[in-house]
């Protein structure tokens, strides 16, 4: 067998191996249980400021119950004020930011969030968000970034957005998928298709 066509197997086999491990980020076959967080996909999702890791996720890994982010927030960044049908808790790993909560009762009594709750957090602080609890997280530092890691249950999320606290229920922007699951469940759906 000639030179070059040992380089050609060798270089298809290459290619292939390559292009079988980048056929799908949404894969769950062969994902090892311990993963380097480092070595994960970050990802603003259009919020100008966020850095998204999806450190175990429904679509992306296969989980059923809850879903685990690293979030990074830069300084001044916030998330879209929004609800959804699921608990989520924060834990903060450096910085600090302003949690913004309509609390349940008032979803129950108006027809709209209405004015929140504000709380201050800090690293080595947590907080939790009930489930359908309109609400808001802020890096309101200016000198330093907040990073989170959040935990969700029933995934994957169904997000409610909101224009501001005094924008009806009933109009509040549903967003299913949502920003981080778009990928892998459009891509779930179309196999469901075939």
């Amino acid at each position: 067998m000639k030179l070059s066509s040992i380089f050609s197997l060798i270089s298809l086999f290459f290619l292939a191996a390559v292009t079988e491990g980048e056929a799908s980020r949404c894969s769950i076959t062969g994902i090892p249980l311990v993963r380097n967080i480092s070595e994960q996909r970050q990802d603003s999702h259009g919020i100008r400021g966020l850095s998204h890791i999806m450190v175990a996720g429904a679509a992306l890994h296969g989980m059923k119950e809850v879903e685990v982010w690293l979030h990074t927030y830069a300084p001044g960044t916030r998330t879209p004020i929004h609800r959804h049908p699921c608990e989520e808790a924060f834990v903060v790993l450096k910085g600090s930011g302003t949690a913004y909560i309509a609390s349940d009762q008032a979803h129950s009594r108006h027809s709209y969030p209405g004015t929140p709750q504000e709380f201050r957090f800090s690293a080595n602080s947590t907080f939790g968000i009930p489930v359908d609890a309109v609400h808001q997280v802020w890096n309101s530092n200016e000198h330093e970034d907040l990073q989170v890691i959040v935990v969700v249950s029933r995934p994957p999320m169904k997000l409610f957005i909101y224009d501001d606290w005094s924008m009806p229920h009933t109009a509040a922007k549903l967003m299913f998928p949502a920003f981080w699951d778009e990928e892998c469940l459009k891509e779930e759906s179309i196999k469901e298709e075939l």
